[in-house]
């Protein structure tokens, strides 16, 4: 089954412009794939930085090597680059000593992850951001009807794509991914030296998602520092595992400043880590799952249309909250909540409301949610 990826036809355009091509995200969302599919009918050379080969000959090497190496070739493809020291300072020396060549490379961690950028790429290289499957692309590939009713089993088992192809087995492999492959580039790093600390985090992540992170409980539950545990959440953005929101404060006496809320990206990763595919109906924790499907999946839209929006959550002292704000071009503020059963009622603070008498507020449910997913608000 090949699924119609959102990036497809912006990367394509981009080739052969005199720059790089840099895919970043999560290990198994669909990157060498999506890069395969705009290569199809084009000779090009693969090389693979997870092998010791290739590592080691893109690594601190030279013109007259490089251009060994790439041969006849016009398009190269380098797949998990984040694995390469100095591959900043090789992909620079392709792209402005070696003429007419198309760089393209993956990675499933930013670069500087592992320090792996000592050069400057700035003005030589387009980035694109690829996650798991959205509601978007799957609403393009099976219909807006057929998607809106997997909306549940999406909260349960997510988008990633292996998981989508293969219905029935989705347990089977969402434990498989969400073991250490997941984060395999964070286990290479020096800095950290315990994978059942990881595993732990990862665990009281999990359970703390719709609600702000406290760090000082979850350093307690797993046994480490403050510093370690903020160590660890920044790891974990730079391997796209999760991603935060910080908290809007810019009117109020009384709102919480430097707050911040951590989401994974793909509900099905999140759910295999607490080892929970209880159905909808079965959950207590469905009003903070619905939450972080949402937002992952507007983030994907948003990312996909080139649309620049900074986004925030807001709450007060007193625990008055608003799930979501987007701050838009021109200053424009938009409020969301978002309510798994479609009844209930919405209410934004009036405090909120007061203090920022322009913003405009909508409520998401399920019932409506293409007014969120699938374009901009009005």
């Amino acid at each position: 089954m090949i699924i119609q990826r959102s990036l497809q036809k912006a990367i394509y355009n981009r080739m052969f412009k005199g720059k790089a091509i840099l895919l970043f995200g999560p290990r198994q969302c669909g990157k060498s794939t999506l890069i395969h599919q705009i290569l199809e009918d084009r000779p090009f050379l693969y090389l693979n930085g997870d092998e010791g080969s290739t590592r080691e000959a893109l690594t601190n090497t030279n013109v007259p090597l490089l251009k060994t190496i790439i041969g006849n070739h016009n398009i190269v493809f380098i797949d998990e680059a984040q694995r390469i020291p100095n591959i900043g300072l090789t992909l620079k020396i392709i792209t402005d000593q070696i003429k007419d060549i198309q760089v393209i490379a993956t990675a499933s961690s930013a670069f500087e992850l592992a320090n792996r950028v000592n050069e400057s790429l700035t003005g030589r290289k387009y980035e694109f951001m690829l996650y798991p499957l959205s509601f978007a692309e799957m609403v393009t590939h099976d219909g807006f009807l057929h998607e809106k009713v997997m909306i549940e089993h999406r909260l349960i088992y997510g988008y990633y794509p292996e998981i989508v192809v293969n219905p029935g087995d989705e347990k089977y492999l969402l434990k498989s991914l969400s073991s250490s492959y997941l984060y395999k580039d964070l286990l290479v790093l020096d800095n950290i030296k315990k994978h059942s600390v990881l595993e732990k985090l990862l665990r009281a992540l999990a359970l703390q998602i719709g609600s702000e992170a406290n760090v000082n409980e979850i350093a307690g539950i797993v046994g480490v520092s403050r510093l370690t545990v903020e160590k660890y959440i920044d790891l974990l953005e730079k391997a796209f595992v999760i991603f935060t929101l910080p908290a809007l404060s810019r009117n109020v006496r009384n709102e919480i400043k430097k707050g911040r809320k951590v989401y994974f990206y793909d509900c099905g990763v999140r759910n295999a880590i607490i080892n929970n595919f209880k159905p909808v109906s079965q959950r207590t924790d469905v009003g903070g799952l619905w939450e972080n499907f949402v937002i992952a999946e507007r983030i994907k839209y948003l990312q996909y249309q080139g649309i620049d929006v900074k986004q925030y959550f807001w709450r007060t002292t007193q625990q008055q909250e608003v799930d979501l704000i987007e701050e838009h071009e021109g200053g424009d503020l938009f409020a969301f909540e978002f309510k798994w059963n479609k009844k209930a009622k919405v209410r934004f603070p009036s405090t909120f409301v007061d203090n920022y008498p322009n913003v405009k507020t909508f409520a998401i449910s399920p019932e409506n949610i293409e007014t969120f997913l699938l374009k901009m608000p009005e």
